[in-house]
């Protein structure tokens, strides 16, 4: 009882109904929810706090952003239900404009990350370098796959083809893919003289593959670029087989905030039970964690296998120096 209360209590404002729409569709930061409501920080942030002592979003720092995900399904589950069940009854027509004001910000989010891209596109291999020993990073990934067949592979974010140089020539088939139609054309001159490679123009949430079309998928330092990392992880899973692995390679929790700033990233690191919370949403059993120190940033790996519900794996956890 004390629990329906709480919820009860929380959802007792428009603005808190809203914003509960709003998380529904994708994580946002509270200066993003202030846009698209139209009100100012101070008192979205107190809306925020009340569904988030009801367990019904909860928020995360990433440097000087704060972004606010819906929080635990047992408690979003049932009021999303209900709520859905009244709007079919009658619309709420705060959602039509709501929804106009997302797609803004979506707008403007894709627009900043596809100019850094197209910008730094020629530099991409370089700006990398730079943050970690990428050497380091490959060796390892390497060795995170190496217990299976890679089968068919897809690399996801492929930017300028190095995933698919290293792993292509062992694959049954590779599909690199990647928004930025300049990076695909630096990843074709570099992959020119490798014929089982394959490039096309795709957005990580909606991969050219079908339902269990791909037996390996990497994601390497594509994630803090996302907007929404748990949808492209559960974009990834959707397109492998059962028992296929999902290699993500990104960085953990940092407060360089000047990535942001000038070098487009989203989301200043991951942490491993964030991480495990979308493998766990996706249908995806983690399997191996690797920290990588040395460099500017730690880096980290992540593997995880399709699995059923059913199923479950243990973890290995990993530090290299």
């Amino acid at each position: 009882m004390t629990i329906a209360l709480d919820i009860f209590r929380a959802l007792a404002d428009g603005t808190r109904l809203r914003i509960l729409a709003l998380l529904r569709s994708m994580e946002l930061s509270v200066g993003e929810l202030a846009q698209v409501l139209g009100q100012s920080q101070p008192r979205v942030s107190r809306h925020v706090k009340i569904l988030c002592d009801a367990g019904l979003a909860e928020r995360r720092k990433e440097g000087s952003w704060v972004f606010v995900a819906l929080g635990a399904g047992e408690k979003v589950a049932p009021v999303a239900a209900a709520l859905d069940a009244w709007n079919a009854v009658q619309p709420d027509h705060w959602a039509t404009a709501d929804a106009a004001r997302l797609a803004a910000v979506r707008a403007d989010r894709a627009a900043s990350a596809a100019q850094w891209f197209e910008s730094n596109a020629g530099q991409w291999d370089a700006i990398r370098s730079l943050h970690i020993a990428e050497e380091q990073v490959e060796a390892a990934i390497e060795a995170a796959l190496a217990d299976a067949p890679v089968g068919r592979l897809v690399d996801i974010g492929t930017g300028t083809g190095r995933m698919l140089e290293l792993f292509a020539g062992s694959a049954e088939s590779a599909l690199g893919i990647d928004r930025s139609s300049e990076m695909l054309r630096l990843a074709r001159a570099k992959l020119s003289g490798l014929n089982t490679a394959e490039l096309r123009q795709a957005d990580l949430y909606a991969l050219p593959l079908p339902d269990g079309g791909a037996d390996t998928g990497i994601i390497h330092h594509v994630l803090h670029f996302a907007q929404q990392p748990g949808a492209a992880i559960a974009e990834a899973a959707r397109v492998l087989a059962p028992g296929g692995r999902l290699l993500i390679a990104d960085f953990a929790p940092h407060d360089r905030e000047e990535l942001r700033a000038k070098e487009g990233h989203t989301r200043l690191g991951f942490a491993d039970e964030q991480m495990a919370t979308w493998f766990a949403a996706a249908g995806l059993a983690p399997v191996k964690t690797e920290t990588l120190d040395g460099g500017e940033l730690t880096v980290k790996l992540w593997l995880a296998r399709r699995v059923s519900g059913a199923q479950t794996a243990g973890v290995q956890e990993v530090k290299a120096a």
